[in-house]
């Protein structure tokens, strides 16, 4: 292992934002990040894909670079089977490897951006389908010990974009690989929720296959989405708001042509996207700080944005979506 001393942290960021570490550390094996662990005393910044992240400042202290890869298969049956992520690999990579031997499950998280390690901790999910769904434990090492941990599912404590490693134990543990039980055959397709059905249709497949539906989430996603290669970006800046049923009485009364999803009999979840776009943001760009054309969720860096450009944007948004249709949107993204 080799500590390294004032790195840049631009391309182990999604939005492209320059910033600095003022030490900077991988490790490839949980051996490796226990050591560090016992001999570090400086303040920690556990760095993963990067991809969930907006920096707005010069990380004090060490980086930690999680990178620790591998894929390994067990307790496969006739229908199902059990499989552990390491934490370093990348998730949409991991989720191709899947359908590739077609295992289900996870086709409706293909293409998000981030590595695996960090997919529990904000519960990651897409076009009805959640991490959760299929989650059976994650490892993680306590950060202030170096003890390991198994979390099942109840433990994790999931809700929308959320865990207790984003809760009540923010801080405290590295996720070092994460588990996963997924069909062999007769999978449980997920084809109702966004424009799936649409794009299945457009190719006339009427009996989907777990590739076909990964393809087609693929496809929806980058006619929305700009490539992180191309555009800084971290994908979805905020997350939907869930409102209760006296909101949503008052809110639907005012805008009756606003989309929503009913949640539970008293929940309702309103696309941020929408709210954002309808308060006049969708494709607006101050600076190198901007809002995406085709996708009003997403924030983009256009070259040479800073954080606290990006973050001042996201609180302009916030504070007249709040303004136009007394709702909150809360940032998915943690900014740093």
């Amino acid at each position: 292992m080799n500590i390294e001393r004032n790195v840049s942290l631009k391309k182990y960021n999604t939005f492209g934002i320059e910033s600095s570490a003022e030490y900077f550390v991988s490790v490839n094996s949980v051996a490796q990040l226990k050591e560090v662990l016992s001999k570090n005393e400086e303040p920690l910044f556990i760095l993963g894909g990067g991809s969930n992240m907006l920096l707005t400042k010069d990380i004090k202290g060490l980086v930690l670079h999680l990178n620790i890869t591998g894929i390994e298969l067990s307790n496969k049956t006739d229908s199902h089977v059990e499989i552990t992520c390491m934490a370093g690999e990348n998730w949409h990579k991991f989720v191709l490897y899947c359908i590739e031997n077609n295992y289900g499950g996870l086709e409706n998280l293909s293409l998000i951006p981030g590595n695996v390690g960090t997919s529990p901790i904000q519960n990651i999910g897409a076009y009805g389908v959640e991490l959760k769904d299929t989650f059976v434990r994650c490892n993680a090492v306590e950060i202030s010990t170096g003890k390991e941990f198994i979390f099942n599912k109840a433990e994790c404590n999931f809700g929308y974009r959320s865990s207790i490693f984003k809760t009540s134990e923010k801080g405290k543990f590295i996720i070092t690989s994460v588990t996963f039980l997924l069909t062999t055959k007769n999978h449980n397709q997920s084809i109702s929720y966004g424009a799936i059905k649409t794009q299945l249709d457009k190719q006339h497949i009427t009996t989907p296959t777990v590739k076909d539906i990964s393809n087609a989430v693929i496809a929806i996603r980058q006619s929305k989405l700009p490539d992180p290669a191309l555009l800084g970006n971290s994908g979805s800046f905020f997350k939907n708001p869930v409102i209760d049923a006296e909101t949503f009485r008052n809110f639907k009364t005012k805008f009756p042509e606003a989309p929503y999803y009913e949640v539970t009999n008293t929940t309702f979840k309103i696309p941020a996207g929408w709210l954002i776009e309808q308060a006049g943001f969708k494709g607006k760009r101050y600076g190198d700080a901007g809002v995406h054309k085709n996708q009003a969720l997403v924030l983009v860096n256009y070259g040479n944005a800073t954080g606290e450009e990006i973050w001042n944007l996201a609180m302009k948004i916030q504070k007249k979506v709040r303004e136009n249709f007394g709702i909150f949107i809360e940032p998915e993204v943690n900014v740093f």
